[in-house]
């Protein structure tokens, strides 16, 4: 049995580092809230402006582009393409929302309703610019001949390599990021994914990237390189 006076003693100790405790747990509540107040609400403000969204696919059904991205909306009664909101009708919506620029770098582009949208903005008066992979060019139902037919300049590598990125960056302010090439397959097969994200510093560096390959892809700079029309 411990002395009276070691007892004492050890709850004095006890007691003595519970207060301390307590203490240092009501300073550190004090700091963090006044952190957080300085710093903690401006960078949420800042975070605020950075918008995220993933795509997912597949769709269970083609979304009609009509519908969804023409000012008239579908006047086909017996349309057989969806009216209702999926992930493809989210991405006519991007890129029609493109006032200035579309910058699109994807592997293989063969679905009509993306490139006919390309097209659409060409004609209003968006610059649009294609990269993709010199052999995806003729293969059956590439939509490259048809852009090009359309004014759309359209480089490719033009390499025994694959020039695989599948991005788009709409008026150099949203990036569009992901597994997703411009497919029905990718539309209604395949498991794919995009990101859209409008955070400066990333779409400044797919941008730089994007550049990077336009001008190593410029034809001038390739000897016995034709670009003739063909038929689609």
């Amino acid at each position: 049995m411990l002395p009276k006076s070691n007892f004492a003693k050890g709850a004095l100790i006890v007691v003595a580092s519970a207060v301390t405790s307590e203490i240092v747990y009501w300073v550190y509540l004090l700091f963090w809230d006044k952190a957080w107040k300085k710093y903690g609400t401006k960078k949420q403000t800042q975070c605020d402006n950075v918008v995220t969204e993933v795509i997912f696919f597949p769709d269970d059904k083609i979304a009609c582009k009509a519908h969804f991205a023409s000012e008239d909306g579908c006047e086909n009664k017996m349309c057989r393409f969806t009216h209702e909101a999926n992930s493809l009708s989210r991405l006519y919506g991007y890129l029609t929302s493109a006032k200035t620029s579309l910058d699109v770098s994807v592997f293989v582009i063969t679905c009509t309703d993306l490139a006919d949208l390309l097209i659409e903005a060409h004609k209003r008066g968006v610059l649009v610019r294609v990269i993709t992979d010199d052999e995806q060019v003729d293969i059956t139902g590439s939509q490259i001949w048809k852009l090009r037919s359309a004014g759309i300049n359209v480089r490719t590598d033009q390499s025994s390599y694959n020039m695989h990125h599948k991005f788009v960056v709409v008026d150099k302010m949203f990036l569009l990021n992901g597994s997703f090439n411009w497919t029905r397959q990718a539309i209604t097969g395949n498991q794919e994914n995009l990101m859209i994200i409008n955070s400066s510093k990333i779409v400044s560096l797919y941008l730089g990237e994007f550049e990077k390959l336009w001008q190593n892809f410029d034809p001038k700079n390739r000897n016995g390189t034709s670009f003739q029309k063909r038929n689609f």
